[in-house]
């Protein structure tokens, strides 16, 4: 089965935990709503990609991480979308939910994605309790305070915003949890597994900076030129354009080199590979050294 077949079939799965007659219908639909369609998925795929490089044993339970990775994403993107921070009316080219639906059900989807994501793991690590510990340990940590993404909303509400530590929360430690989680789902000790995810995941953001500014919203399928509009710190802001284009690839680069050994270590390069040739906008890509 490929990963894009296990990630979804899991986000059912795990979406199927919410469900039942007795649930709110609207929220019901709204759960669903934002979960799909998805986007690209590049979380979810890049802990099943880490996952099949360790030789995972248990493809449920990797699975299931990576779902619970994606659908801490979709939690985030419901909060962010909200009139008291982004105040964004599209999303995946559709009504952000707030829009979709209202603001009260908004904040309770997010909030009922994050509970599933933990319900969700907790269904398909019974049988391995001791990684699912690690596994609760890594997705905890990617979603709450001091460093995870609720942190990294929380930093756009501060006086004076500290770039580096904002994107490591923001949108780092979502990745720093994927590639940690499939080496723990793998049987693998994750610890030498987060220097890989934060490079990739500064990477991802300085590619979202570009994009916010070089983009069309139709091209996106979200509203763009936020960062101006609402005075948040970028690279693209910090650094300009052509810097920032050189600050990914040379991440880019970095996340090779910090592969752990593996034995999928070699497929696992050229998916990271494929993964950051599809971050920049065409006319901006270079190709790979």
């Amino acid at each position: 089965m490929d990963s894009a077949t296990r990630i979804e079939r899991s986000l059912n799965q795990a979406l199927r935990l919410a469900e039942g007659r007795e649930g709110p219908p609207i929220l019901l639909a709204a759960l669903r709503y934002a979960v799909f369609p998805g986007g690209a998925r590049i979380r979810p795929r890049l802990c099943l990609a880490v996952a099949k490089a360790c030789a995972e044993d248990k493809p449920a339970l990797s699975a299931m991480s990576a779902a619970a990775i994606e659908l801490l994403h979709c939690a985030s993107l419901v909060h962010d979308d909200l009139p008291c921070f982004d105040d964004a009316s599209t999303r995946r080219g559709r009504a952000s939910v707030h829009k979709a639906f209202d603001e009260r059900i908004a904040v309770l989807t997010g909030d009922a994605l994050i509970v599933l994501a933990f319900q969700g793991l907790a269904r398909a690590g019974s049988g391995a309790p001791a990684r699912l510990v690690g596994l609760v340990d890594i997705v905890a940590r990617a979603v709450g305070a001091p460093s995870g993404i609720c942190a990294g909303q929380a930093w756009e509400c501060e006086p004076n915003i500290e770039l580096d530590a904002y994107q490591r929360a923001k949108t780092g430690a979502l990745f720093a949890a994927a590639t940690a989680a499939g080496a723990c789902a793998a049987g693998r000790d994750p610890a030498p597994w987060y220097s890989l995810g934060e490079r990739i995941g500064e990477a991802y953001q300085i590619a979202d900076d570009i994009r916010d500014v070089v983009c069309s919203e139709h091209d996106l399928g979200k509203p763009t030129g936020r960062d101006e509009a609402l005075d948040r710190p970028s690279a693209v802001r910090r650094l300009g354009i052509g810097s920032a284009v050189e600050r990914l690839e040379g991440l880019v680069r970095d996340a090779i080199g910090a592969i752990p050994a593996c034995p999928g270590e070699n497929d696992l390069r050229n998916h990271i590979l494929a993964e950051a040739a599809r971050l920049l906008p065409r006319e901006l890509a270079r190709p790979a050294a």
